[in-house]
C-alpha cells in the first residue's frame, strides 16, 4: 500500500535553493509531499497531474508552483517511448532570511507564496517562457546571477492573472502538521487505488483511526466525504479519457475504477448533467467548430 511519502531535499554547499532536471525516471515518484515550496515546469511528457485533492491532465510546458507540504506527482501516459522531462527549482520560505519576504518590496511575492499553499497553475504564453528562463537558471554558473534570475521568476509569477488555484476550498492547509501528514496519507492512498477498488475501512487503518471517527475526521478536513472524493477523481478520469481517447464507454468505466456500467452512467450523470455519451459528443462537436 502506497502512502504519501515525505522527501528529503538538499541544496548544495554554495547554494540556498535546488533546481534540478528530471528525465522520465522522476515521473515515477510516488505522490509525496515535502516543507519546501516548489515550481515544476514540464519539458516533455503528457499524462496526469495529482496536487493536493486535484486531478488534471498535463503536457509540455505545465507550470505548477506548489506551497510546503502539498502532496504531488506526475504521471505519464501514452507510450512508453515517448519522451518526458522536467525543470524543478525548490526552496524553503526562509531561504533568504526569515523576513525577507515580508518586507514591503516583496509584498506581490509574499502573496503568491501564500497562495501556493492551494497549487498554483500557470497558463499562457508565460508558462512558456518561465519554462525558457528556468533553462537559463540551471544553465546559469554564476550563483549570484542564479538567485536573482530565480527571484525574477518569482516576481513574474506573483504579477500574473494567468492562473488558477487548484485546491480553491483548500482547508488542508490551515491544519496543524500532523493533521495534513495525516490526511496526505489518505489522498495517497486515493491517488494509487482509484482505478480500482478503494474500501473506507483501509484507508482509516493508514492513520489508525476506526472508520466512524475517520468519517468525522475526513469530512472536517476536506469539506467532503471519502467517497465523494473517490468519485471525484473517477469521474474526472474520466472525462478525461472521454476528451483524449477513442476509448468505449466500457473500457473507460472500468479503467476509472467503476465496476458497472449502469452505475458508471448514473453517477456520471449526476455530476456532469450530461451522459457519458453525450459529454464525448458535445467535446467533439465543440472542438470540430474551433477548428
Amino acid at each position: 500500500m502506497l502512502k504519501a511519502s515525505l522527501e528529503i531535499i538538499t541544496a548544495a554547499k554554495r547554494e540556498s535553493f535546488v533546481i534540478k532536471k528530471f528525465d522520465k525516471k522522476g515521473f515515477d515518484a510516488p505522490f509525496h509531499f515535502h516543507p519546501e515550496i516548489e515550481l515544476t515546469s514540464i519539458t516533455e511528457g503528457k499524462g496526469k497531474r495529482f496536487v493536493g485533492n486535484n486531478m488534471i491532465g498535463f503536457e509540455k510546458s505545465d507550470l505548477v508552483l506548489m506551497g510546503p507540504n502539498l502532496p504531488h506527482c506526475w504521471k505519464l501516459s501514452g507510450s512508453k517511448k515517448d519522451k518526458a522531462g522536467s525543470i524543478v527549482i525548490q526552496f524553503n520560505y526562509d531561504f533568504l532570511g526569515k523576513d525577507f519576504f515580508e518586507s514591503p518590496e516583496m509584498g506581490h511575492i509574499h502573496k503568491l507564496l501564500k497562495r501556493s499553499e492551494s497549487g498554483i497553475e500557470f497558463s499562457g504564453k508565460l508558462k512558456h517562457e518561465v519554462r525558457e528562463q528556468l533553462e537559463s537558471v540551471f544553465a546559469e554558473k554564476n550563483h549570484f546571477n542564479k538567485l536573482m534570475m530565480m527571484l525574477e521568476i518569482l516576481n513574474r509569477l506573483s504579477v500574473s492573472r494567468e492562473y488558477v488555484l487548484l485546491n480553491k476550498k483548500n482547508s488542508v492547509s490551515e491544519q496543524t502538521d500532523d493533521n495534513r501528514v495525516r490526511i496526505n496519507k489518505v489522498f495517497a492512498y486515493i491517488v494509487e487505488n482509484f482505478h480500482d477498488e478503494v474500501f473506507l475501512n483501509k484507508a482509516a487503518a493508514i492513520i489508525g483511526m476506526t472508520p466512524n471517527a475517520f468519517c468525522k475526521f475526513f469530512r472536517k478536513m476536506t469539506r467532503k466525504t471519502f467517497m465523494e472524493t473517490v468519485i471525484n477523481y473517477r469521474i474526472n478520469f474520466a472525462t478525461q479519457q472521454l476528451t483524449e481517447t477513442d476509448k468505449s464507454i466500457a473500457d473507460i468505466c472500468f479503467e476509472s475504477g467503476f465496476r458497472d456500467i449502469s452505475h458508471f452512467y448514473k453517477t456520471f450523470s449526476s455530476h456532469m448533467q450530461i451522459s457519458p455519451l453525450n459529454y464525448r459528443k458535445h467535446f467533439l462537436q465543440h472542438t470540430m467548430i474551433h477548428e
